[in-house]
């Protein structure tokens, strides 16, 4: 797996879809419908609960074919392989990227340096286990005997949006009588809010830091210490209405936690991958254990058909494969992520991270330039019918080619009167009208006065992915949606010859902004040694700030 990889357009199956991207560009999807009454069987693939339909994309067999064969030339079987085995494949930080192995069976064995993990993995899960049972059950108590109500994660990246994705998203399963919070941003209007109203006594904080000393992560912390304290007093309530997701015990310890209520996780796990680790435990405290290990078991069963079906079939996989096509032989620059239920509001979210920060690189695997081709798209969406009254209608008559992701089920999570029906027709219309628009003739045959005619005719052609989940939106269907999406990301981060799993970018802010607090804080003028345009604007800040 070391040895370096050719520059991706240098390859013959590249210049191959270069070539046939010429020649099917104008190529529009009423005639290809027109052309193949079988069309839609044809390009179609499902793993668990979710079908795909990927026929309204500017394809046909040949491209198929062709783009199976560059992942193929590209080594993405034995990538795939080497990520489950534990291979070190992210490069730059030296470790295996096994956020598989957070849903192995027990009976798995999956080896990093000669270690199995997976009993470490069980053995965290019955932990959580146990202490969620305890504080659901009222079995464990605050400080002044109350039980537990409120719980609220402290964290950050993906010790955050994980976490409140996937609590928002299975609220129909949660404990209705206890309320969930997340904190992340170090804005103080997230944290005054989200804990506006809350009885400090039945309040518990999961501060969410591998290092315990993420500057925003602790900056929260803190800040919730204080105000659990302004009304306890007692400085040892804080091993009673805190809990941490870390793996510094000194630092945990220091902060006032018990160490035995530290959950850990480890480095093969990247914080974006990492809700269905301990990072979930908030999630955990909401649905219960049997819900959390029925997520987890949604998740397994998209790496086992990942891993082992062949791409032609392999749905993430394919739906990888069709968004690098649009990405890199079209031009598109971003991906419109369109789940049909108000409980996915935060899925696009979720997926700006996981895509974006995985895949938004500019250097390959070998610190080379990448020049010649695009790599991550730009994500971006909320739920329908919401968007349907604002921005689809860029998507329908705009100049940009933007590729959509709609996700629906064929079952609500909530019944009532004619609801998900009306729904789904939106969600039906939406990908057909986007595929087959609007002539002109058919707006003249309506009608329309000649000078309205331009104004209500729709190109068409734009391209989309159905994913149809057969029946409502369970923990089990949430870990397949989100597994699909993370093979996804790692079936074009291979193609591409990146490194999906490191986030160098993130930290360069983080070192900046460390240096600029001492100077925002400083009681006399600092020496600032920034550019221009920031030496000013701190100056600035500090003027105003201190009424100056």
């Amino acid at each position: 797996m070391s040895q370096a990889r050719p520059v991706p357009t240098d390859l013959d199956e590249w210049k191959a879809l270069a070539a046939h991207q010429a020649r099917i560009r104008d190529a529009h999807l009423r005639e290809m419908f027109a052309a193949d009454p079988g069309r839609a069987d044809r390009f179609s693939a499902r793993v668990g609960d979710v079908f795909l339909d990927y026929s309204k994309n500017r394809i046909d067999a040949e491209t198929i074919r062709l783009l199976i064969a560059l992942a193929e030339r590209s080594g993405l079987r034995a990538g795939i392989e080497a990520m489950f085995t534990g291979e070190k494949i992210n490069v730059t930080e030296k470790r295996a990227v096994l956020h598989t192995a957070l849903r192995a069976p027990r009976d798995e064995r999956i080896l990093v340096d000669g270690k199995d993990v997976v009993p470490g993995v069980h053995e965290v899960l019955d932990r959580m286990a146990a202490f969620s049972d305890r504080v659901r059950s009222g079995a464990w108590k605050g400080a002044t005997g109350k039980r537990i109500r409120n719980v609220v994660n402290v964290g950050i990246g993906g010790s955050d949006l994980g976490p409140a994705m996937a609590y928002e998203a299975l609220q129909a399963f949660s404990d209705r009588s206890m309320r969930f919070g997340f904190v992340s941003n170090v804005d103080a209007t997230d944290f005054v809010e989200t804990v506006r109203g809350m009885d400090p006594a039945e309040t518990l904080f999961i501060v969410a830091s591998k290092t315990f000393t993420t500057l925003e992560t602790m900056n929260n912390a803190r800040t919730a210490r204080e105000w659990l304290l302004a009304t306890l007093k007692d400085e040892s309530a804080v091993r009673d209405h805190f809990v941490a997701v870390s793996t510094n015990a000194a630092e945990v310890s220091k902060f006032g936690i018990d160490t035995d209520n530290m959950f850990g996780f480890w480095d093969w796990v990247g914080g974006r991958y990492s809700y269905d680790s301990s990072v979930g435990l908030s999630l955990m405290l909401a649905i219960g254990p049997d819900g959390f290990r029925d997520m987890l078991a949604g998740f397994r069963l998209v790496d086992e058909h990942f891993r082992t079906t062949p791409l032609e079939s392999n749905l993430p996989a394919l739906l990888g494969l069709v968004g690098l096509w649009y990405d890199d032989f079209f031009g598109a620059e971003t991906v419109a992520i369109l789940p049909y239920s108000q409980y996915l509001a935060r899925f696009p979210a979720y997926l700006q991270q996981l895509d974006m920060e995985s895949d938004g690189k500019s250097v390959d695997r070998e610190g080379r330039p990448i020049t010649t081709y695009q790599t991550g798209p730009i994500v971006w969406g909320q739920p329908g019918t919401n968007g349907q009254h604002a921005y689809y209608q860029l998507i329908h008559q705009g100049t940009k080619l933007i590729p959509c992701d709609f996700i629906g089920f064929c079952k609500p999570n909530n019944e009532l009167g004619i609801h998900h029906d009306l729904l789904m027709a939106n969600f039906f219309a939406q990908t057909e009208a986007l595929a087959f628009g609007k002539t002109a003739e058919e707006v003249r045959a309506e009608g329309v006065a000649e000078a309205q005619v331009p104004h209500r005719t729709f190109r068409g052609n734009h391209p989309t992915n159905t994913l149809l989940v057969d029946r409502e939106l369970t923990p089990n269907v949430l870990g397949q949606l989100v597994a699909i999406y993370e093979h996804k990301v790692f079936t074009q981060g291979w193609i591409w010859n990146i490194n999906s799993f490191d986030q160098w970018g993130v930290e360069l802010g983080k070192v900046l902004a460390n240096r600029i607090v001492p100077q925002l804080q400083s009681p006399t003028e600092p020496a600032l040694e920034h550019d221009g345009s920031t030496n000013a604007l701190i100056r600035r800040y500090r003027r105003i700030r201190r009424g100056g």
